[in-house]
């Protein structure tokens, strides 16, 4: 019964609120006009003044009085002959505001509200957190704080913290469940995670030392396989990296939900896609990538370049192959071009257009690399 009593005065107070500038709209209008009339009136008394002290000039005066009752006049002029009936054109407002808004507010809550619902205070929403992750956090963390030696605590708390982004309570969660229970391939993993993400993605060299025990305990842990791969990647290292995603590739089932990604990376990193055709245009072929492998860093970023250009021009003559435009667009984007990147895209869609999935990949690829697609459809 409080509950709705509350209910009905703050509907009434937030009514009254709402109707208050309504309701003295006119007669502030008409406090403003009179102000305005009197302001005119002393300004002739004292323009009468004035005259008599010999301030101004009978001249200057006959024109300042001229200019006053003029505006003296216009204000006048605004005013209603008789008294002002009650404004017609806020009755409908007025009724909305009294009428409609409280009773569709009160059919809303009825609708998505819960007014069966007993109040519960923190204490017993504590006991039966169901699916609310932040008292499930703020459960777990009093009970760690009352038993900080409990590794299991730590263990269930610290993914929660990173799916959250508490990523530096996740780290110290993750070290202290390790510290408790011993390492473990998910405990590591999860720590080099929160490590990479303090460092906005980058795989540092504690990130790579936790990756490398993760495997001494579990060999064929994908996950910790892939991020050393990454960071031979983001260390320069690419033919290193490529091996290493290409040794992920064969390991991993057809259906592993991370073979699109770590196939993208075998691409990025000169490598061909698995499963494309090695005679398709574009492909580098054995003795390319031998010669590559005895170049330094210069001749080879040269003969990369030269092997773009060439995929481009034998694309422009063959557009239809699906994967050297991928790779053209990807190869663009690795050498920072990134408009022939997008000029790349616009002709691939031209060839595989976005309603189909190779079109639908191509707009998708050219999002996660950073390269405009307004226009390219066009």
């Amino acid at each position: 019964m409080l509950f709705w009593i509350l209910v009905a005065v703050l509907t009434a107070a937030l009514a009254v609120i709402l109707l208050y500038p309504l309701l003295r709209g006119a007669k502030a209008a008409e406090n403003i006009r009179a102000g305005e009339a009197a302001v005119y009136r002393d300004q002739l008394r004292e323009l009468d003044r004035d005259l008599d002290g010999g301030l101004i000039t009978p001249e200057e005066a006959d024109y300042a009085r001229a200019e006053i009752g003029r505006r003296l006049l216009a204000v006048s002029a605004d005013e209603p002959a008789e008294t002002p009936k009650p404004a017609r054109h806020h009755r409908f407002t007025e009724a909305f505001v009294l009428l409609v808004l409280p009773v569709l507010g009160l059919c809303l809550y009825l609708t998505t509200g819960r007014p069966d619902l007993p109040s519960q205070p923190l204490e017993a929403r504590l006991e039966n957190p169901g699916n609310d992750v932040a008292v499930l956090i703020v459960k777990a963390e009093r009970h760690l704080a009352q038993k900080p030696d409990d590794g299991k605590g730590w263990d269930v708390l610290a993914p929660i913290y990173f799916r959250t982004m508490r990523v530096n309570d996740a780290q110290l969660a993750y070290r202290n469940a390790i510290r408790l229970l011993g390492p473990s391939p998910a405990r590591l993993d999860g720590l080099a995670e929160t490590l990479m993400a303090v460092s906005d993605g980058v795989v540092t060299e504690e990130a790579r030392q936790v990756l490398e025990q993760s495997l001494t305990l579990e060999p064929d842990n994908p996950r910790a396989r892939f991020y050393i791969a990454l960071s031979m990647e983001q260390a320069g290292r690419p033919d290193e990296a490529r091996q290493a995603f290409e040794a992920l590739a064969k390991q991993s089932p057809a259906d592993a939900p991370w073979l699109p990604l770590v196939n993208q990376h075998i691409a990025m990193n000169g490598g061909a896609k698995p499963g494309a055709d090695p005679a398709a245009p574009g492909n580098p072929t054995q003795q390319d990538v031998a010669a590559a492998e005895t170049m330094n860093a210069g001749d080879r970023q040269q003969m990369i370049r030269g092997m773009v250009e060439s995929l481009d021009a034998k694309l422009s003559e063959e557009p239809n192959n699906f994967e050297g435009w991928m790779r053209l667009v990807r190869s663009y984007a690795v050498l920072n071009d990134k408009d022939r990147a997008a000029g790349a895209l616009k002709r691939g869609l031209a060839a595989f257009p976005p309603p189909g999935e190779q079109g639908r990949q191509l707009l998708a690829l050219a999002r996660e690399l950073g390269i405009a697609t307004e226009g390219a459809t066009q």
